[in-house]
């Protein structure tokens, strides 16, 4: 029996793919006999079963990939191709799936199935990632090819979080119709691969060097339910930002050396580099004395009754955010309230990101409290602005 989805020849009454878990059979309405995926009439009752099933869902990249992804890829195919890239590389699955779809009608079973993997595929792409396979009850995705991000890591831990936070949420939904709790398993590795060709549908063929593609599969593998494991590669690049914890040394198969695995758990309190470089502690600051003048003279205008705006320009890594650190806390008003946002180019995809992060610390808003924490502490903020401002926002 061939499966649909990866054409792999699978024993004669198999319900699920040996290579991809895809359902290879149905149930007729009728009488109940298991029929085949692609058969229209019943063999034991002659029961219709209508039209041939449409062509599987993630069949090719094509068929999952947001459409302003797909023409970004395609527009620079030609740079692409060839190019040696530093990437991470995540895999996810669902834990037991084997278990969970067993005994399951091959259609109640894609019901089950499909979610969880939109759920994957959706936290991919919030941060531009690119879901390069799907392999029947998980996923494989690369985060800095073929579209190249300098924070690719970071993007990959944040997508991480999103899809375990997602399949969290809809578990109830899935508990009360289906009687079963999907949990799924993370694993991530950072590393370099040579994009070798991209075709008209997405499909990428590429190479791994390094092993890189390896070690994130078994970061995977070494995942419990519900848990992310990610390398020392993934670690080194994603510093401060994120809440860590080693496992130890873990031997790992196909590695002559044992790793230290890390879990995440969650965002880190560090909002930049910056903020984890100050945590470690900062080196001398010297220099800039006519940029901080020229910030102490819009200070000034500022103190007087009229508003201003300085924009700090400059190539990357000349100290831009240093310089606007250093000033704030050395040349601030007394009685001055400071209020700090931060952008990133993850962040495209959240609408309004500086806002909130701008609200969140004016709110003194920690993301890890609770909703019902969060709305004390911005009733509690508001009401001491006292009536105020309620002819220019009611709502408040």
């Amino acid at each position: 029996m061939q499966c649909p989805l990866c054409q792999q020849d699978n024993r004669p009454g198999a319900k699920f793919c040996e290579a991809c878990a895809t359902p290879l059979s149905r149930t007729c309405p009728n009488c109940g006999t298991q029929v085949s995926a692609t058969a229209k009439f019943c063999s034991e009752c002659a029961h219709s079963l209508g039209v041939e099933p449409a062509a599987p869902r993630f069949g090719s990249p094509e068929s999952y990939t947001p459409k302003h992804l797909a023409e970004r890829i395609l527009t620079s195919k030609s740079a692409l191709e060839g190019e040696r890239k530093q990437v991470t590389v995540l895999f996810a699955d669902l834990k037991g799936s084997m278990e969970l779809l067993a005994d399951r009608d091959p259609e109640e079973a894609r019901k089950l199935l499909d979610p969880v993997l939109d759920h994957m595929m959706e936290a991919v792409h919030h941060y531009e990632g690119t879901v390069n396979q799907v392999m029947g009850d998980g996923i494989m995705a690369l985060f800095g090819a073929p579209l190249a991000f300098e924070d690719h890591a970071v993007r990959a831990c944040y997508a991480a979080l999103r899809m375990q936070e997602t399949i969290r949420r809809s578990a109830q939904v899935v508990r009360t119709q289906h009687g079963v709790e999907p949990r799924i398993r993370v694993g991530l590795n950072s590393g370099e691969v040579v994009v070798r060709s991209i075709g008209s549908d997405l499909r990428m063929d590429y190479s791994a060097v390094g092993q890189t593609t390896h070690v994130a599969a078994r970061m995977e593998q070494l995942a419990s339910a519900g848990t992310i494991l990610v390398s020392p590669a993934t670690r080194r690049l994603v510093g401060d930002l994120f809440d860590l914890n080693s496992l130890g040394t873990i031997p790992v198969k196909g590695l002559a050396d044992p790793l230290e695995v890390f879990e995440l758990t969650g965002a880190g309190r560090t909002r930049s580099r910056l903020h984890a470089s100050i945590s470690r502690g900062l080196s001398t600051f010297v220099g800039r004395t006519s940029e901080m003048e020229q910030i102490r003279h819009a200070l000034g205008s500022v103190a007087n009754g009229r508003g201003e705006i300085v924009a700090v320009v400059g190539e990357a890594g000349v100290g831009k955010s240093r310089l606007c650190w250093e000033f704030t806390r050395a040349h601030r008003p007394p009685g001055w309230r400071l209020v700090e946002s931060v952008s990133a180019s993850h962040g495209k995809a959240s609408a309004y990101l500086p806002v909130i992060e701008l609200l969140k610390d004016y709110f003194a808003i920690d993301g890890r409290d609770s909703w019902s924490a969060i709305g004390a502490t911005v009733a509690r903020q508001l009401a001491s602005l006292g009536g105020g401002l309620e002819p220019f926002a009611p709502a408040l």
